[in-house]
């Protein structure tokens, strides 16, 4: 087995499920924090802070980690309008913390101006007039980019519909294909590994759904550790040809050295 010297972790599904503690993880975890290894823990969330992350993960969880070990794909969304639509006003249909953390980022949010860049995350309190805003604005030119497209989301009563089915109604209706900047694309994944400084082939990337945590990691040619305790179930990896390289039930059945 390879001697790995960091690890991406995913949060939902991974870390907690919802409100639902899995203590398996975050013995893992405070593991991890006691003998210094490095890991950074990488979501698709976008309606929470790396501050609500931190807080959140400290209060709640028992697991003490700091800004420094959090990656969301909203700071990779930020990253990627930077690069290719620096100064853009921004139409964000998405929580409040994804329309907060790209004003911290001094990119325009005015609706009332011309929209550069359609920016799409989950937002459970979505109407039809905010998706008719996102629909116009796309058909007259302004560039479509998704936080992440994950179909589901694991919580403590179920699971519930996550970004991606505001996605799939927003592209029926264009007809134009999003920019995707969460897992399993790259672009979160070159962030985290850019910020954790260590080569993808000494990483080993941890998640419980194989559609987006898994498939990151096979898209970036690393090995990937699937647990059992959020999406994916067994019975799904019976369809699947592209194993991940390791599957175990609960963290506590890593064997960290």
């Amino acid at each position: 087995m390879t001697k790995y010297e960091g690890y991406l972790v995913d949060l939902d599904g991974t870390t907690y499920r919802g409100k639902e503690r899995i203590p398996e993880a975050e013995v893992f975890i405070r593991h991890l924090l006691d003998v210094g290894f490095p890991f950074k823990l990488v979501t698709n969330n976008a309606t929470k802070t790396v501050e609500e992350i931190v807080h959140n993960l400290n209060s709640y969880y028992d697991i003490p980690i700091d800004s420094s070990h959090v990656y969301t794909s909203i700071i990779a969304l930020g990253d990627y309008i930077e690069l290719h639509h620096p100064g853009a006003n921004v139409y964000v249909l998405g929580e409040a913390a994804l329309k907060e953390q790209l004003l911290d980022r001094n990119f325009t949010v005015d609706p009332s101006k011309p929209i550069d860049v359609v920016v799409q995350g989950l937002k459970r309190d979505v109407t039809y007039d905010q998706l008719t805003v996102a629909v116009q604005a796309i058909l007259a030119g302004a560039e479509y980019v998704v936080t992440n497209t994950d179909r589901l989301i694991p919580t403590e009563t179920g699971m519930n519909p996550s970004s991606g089915a505001i996605t799939a109604f927003i592209q029926f209706a264009t007809r134009k294909e999003p920019i995707i900047i969460g897992k399993p694309n790259k672009p979160i994944m070159e962030g985290a590994l850019k910020q954790l400084g260590i080569d993808k082939s000494k990483v080993l990337m941890i998640g419980d759904n194989y559609d987006t945590d898994i498939m990151a990691g096979m898209n970036m040619d690393m090995d990937t550790l699937l647990v059992l305790t959020g999406v994916t179930v067994r019975e799904d990896l019976e369809l699947i040809q592209k194993q991940p390289t390791y599957i175990i039930e609960s963290l506590s059945e890593w064997k960290h050295e």
